[in-house]
């Protein structure tokens, strides 16, 4: 348990470790714009701002006009969007389309873990008495792994601290399920055979 939750919470820090430091943080739409304060380098004292994300604008250096210029294209391009484009894309707070793939991992997740415990209601329903069945466990597994695995692309340190614990909890009661069926099955197999009262 401890290995998988000291993975996740490296798999989320280690990004934020090496992203480089930034002096400005600005949102628009769903796109975060991150910016660095550097010296121009001519000793007054002259502010301009480096571009770290986007990636695709990384590296640019702006003076005090070009930022507002470059904010102001930011923001041209997020309106010029679709408006389907832009309630969506705000709604799962990504930036890209390519994102929608990993939303869906968190929306499978998600799902897994609805059907785990619609599954126990109802079979508990049909049986009038509270039990939990091996597939809510196999659904518990994959609602768990699905949403680490989400968590970390989120770099959600709360998800995958919660997800990293569960699943070893899963997997567990999985292999419990099992040790007790081999244990039946053995415990079956060595007994005698009832003798059965035959007609003479």
């Amino acid at each position: 348990m401890l290995l998988l939750l000291f993975l996740g919470m490296w798999l989320v820090l280690q990004p934020t470790l090496h992203r480089e430091a930034y002096d400005l943080d600005v949102r628009v739409g769903s796109m975060e714009i991150l910016l660095s304060r550097v010296d121009d380098g001519t000793g007054v004292g002259g502010t301009h701002y480096e571009v770290i994300a986007p990636p695709e604008h990384a590296g640019r250096r702006l003076g005090p006009e070009e930022l507002d210029a470059f904010l102001a294209d930011r923001i041209a391009e997020w309106e010029a969007r679709p408006w389907v484009a832009r309630l969506l894309l705000g709604f799962f707070n990504v930036s890209a389309w390519s994102s929608f793939v990993w939303v869906a991992v968190g929306l499978v997740g998600q799902g897994a873990f609805f059907g785990r415990m619609m599954i126990q209601w109802v079979i508990s329903e049909r049986s009038r008495v509270s039990t939990v069945p091996e597939l809510f466990w196999w659904l518990s597994l994959l609602g768990g792994l699905t949403l680490f695995v989400y968590f970390v692309w989120r770099k959600d340190v709360v998800g995958v601290l919660g997800q990293s614990t569960g699943i070893v909890v899963y997997a567990r009661n999985l292999r419990l399920i099992r040790k007790q069926l081999r244990a039946q099955t053995a415990r079956l197999e060595t007994e005698p055979a009832p003798i059965k009262e035959g007609i003479a």
